[in-house]
C-alpha cells in the first residue's frame, strides 16, 4: 500500500495488521499443534489401540472463549473506525463529485469545476457528496485507506483529511464497462493559500479555443477518443470535421459545428456505423467555452 496520508489510514493499517498476525499466530498454533500431536502420538504398532480420552472442561472452555474475546475486540476495533469514517466534521469543504464512464468531474460551491483532478487544502476536513450519472462506481483512494461506492439515484458520502501535500491516485474499483481500468483521477494536496488561489482562476485563463478544447480532450475525451482514424470505444477524430459521416441506420450528414455540438449534448441523436450507443449526455457538465474549444480543436486535426 502506498504510504498512510491520512490519520484514519494509520488507524485501519494498525487493526489490518492485527488482522494478519492474528491469523498468523492462530495459524501457526493449529497447524503446529497438529504436526506436532501426529508425531509424538503416532501409531508404533499395528496392535497398539489408542487411550481412552475424556474430555477437558477447562480446555474446550478456553479454546472457545479466548477466540470469542478476539473477535469481539476486532467488531469493536472495527466498530470504533467505521463511525469516525461516517462522523463527518460540520466545517469539512464539500465538493460534489460525479462519476459517469469513464471519468470523475468535481464541482466546489463556488462553481468552479474540474475534471480528473481534485484540489483541496491540507489538513482541511474535506466532504465528498458522490452521484452516478450512468452505472455504479467506487471512489478509491488507496493512500487514504478510503473506498465508497456511487450509486446512480442517489448520494453516497465520504470524508478525508489530508496530513501532507502531495499527488494521491484515485481509482474506480467498481468495473463499469469496457474502459473501467482508465477511469482515474488526481487529488492534489496543495496549501490554503493554493487552494484559495486555484479556487479563484479562471481554469482557462491565456488560453486559445484550440487549447482549450485539448485541455477538455485530454481530461474528458481521451478514453474512448483518439486523435488518429483508429477505433476505440468512439470513432477517431482525425479529418472528422467537414467530411461525410455513415450513420447506423443508413444515412450520412457531414461533420460541421451543429453535429460536433449534438454528439457532444444527445450522443444518442445520431450513431456512427459500427459503434455502440455507449457514450453519455456531457449536457450540464460541459460549458459554451469548452464546446466551442473541442469544435475549434477538431477543426485542427487534419
Amino acid at each position: 500500500m502506498p504510504p498512510e496520508a491520512t490519520d484514519l489510514a494509520s488507524k485501519v493499517d494498525a487493526l489490518y495488521s492485527f488482522l494478519l498476525w492474528a491469523s498468523f499466530i492462530s495459524t501457526m498454533l493449529v497447524v503446529g499443534g497438529l504436526t506436532y500431536f501426529a508425531i509424538k502420538y503416532k501409531r508404533t504398532d499395528k496392535n497398539q489401540k489408542s487411550a481412552y480420552i475424556t474430555h477437558n472442561n477447562t480446555l474446550e472452555f478456553l479454546w472457545s472463549f479466548i477466540p470469542f474475546l478476539i473477535f469481539m475486540g476486532v467488531f469493536a476495533w472495527g466498530w470504533v473506525l467505521f463511525h469516525d469514517m461516517r462522523n463527518m466534521p460540520a466545517d469539512a469543504l464539500e465538493v460534489a463529485v460525479q462519476g459517469q464512464q469513464w471519468d470523475w468531474t468535481f464541482t466546489y460551491k463556488n462553481g468552479r469545476r474540474s475534471s480528473g483532478e481534485m484540489v483541496i487544502p491540507v489538513n482541511q476536513p474535506v466532504k465528498l457528496v458522490m452521484a452516478s450519472k450512468d452505472v455504479i462506481h467506487s471512489f478509491y483512494i488507496p493512500a487514504f485507506r478510503l473506498k465508497q461506492d456511487v450509486v446512480p439515484g442517489r448520494y453516497t458520502t465520504l470524508w478525508f483529511q489530508p496530513k501532507y501535500k502531495g499527488e494521491y491516485q484515485v481509482f474506480c474499483a467498481e468495473f463499469c464497462g469496457r474502459q473501467h481500468s482508465g477511469m482515474l483521477a488526481k487529488i492534489k494536496v496543495v496549501s490554503q493559500e493554493e487552494f484559495d488561489e486555484w479556487l479563484g482562476n479562471d481554469p482557462y485563463k491565456g488560453l486559445s479555443m484550440v487549447e482549450v478544447g485539448h485541455k477538455v480532450y485530454s481530461t474528458r475525451c481521451v478514453i474512448c477518443h483518439n486523435l488518429t482514424d483508429k477505433k476505440l470505444v468512439g470513432p477517431g477524430w482525425k479529418d472528422l470535421f467537414g467530411h461525410q459521416v455513415e450513420l447506423a441506420d443508413g444515412s450520412t450528414v457531414v461533420a460541421d459545428e451543429n453535429y460536433i455540438r449534438e454528439s457532444i449534448l444527445n450522443p444518442n441523436a445520431k450513431i456512427v456505423k459500427g459503434f455502440p450507443p455507449a457514450m453519455p449526455t456531457f449536457a450540464g457538465q460541459l460549458d459554451e467555452q469548452e464546446i466551442m474549444g473541442l469544435v475549434e480543436f477538431i477543426k485542427t486535426l487534419k
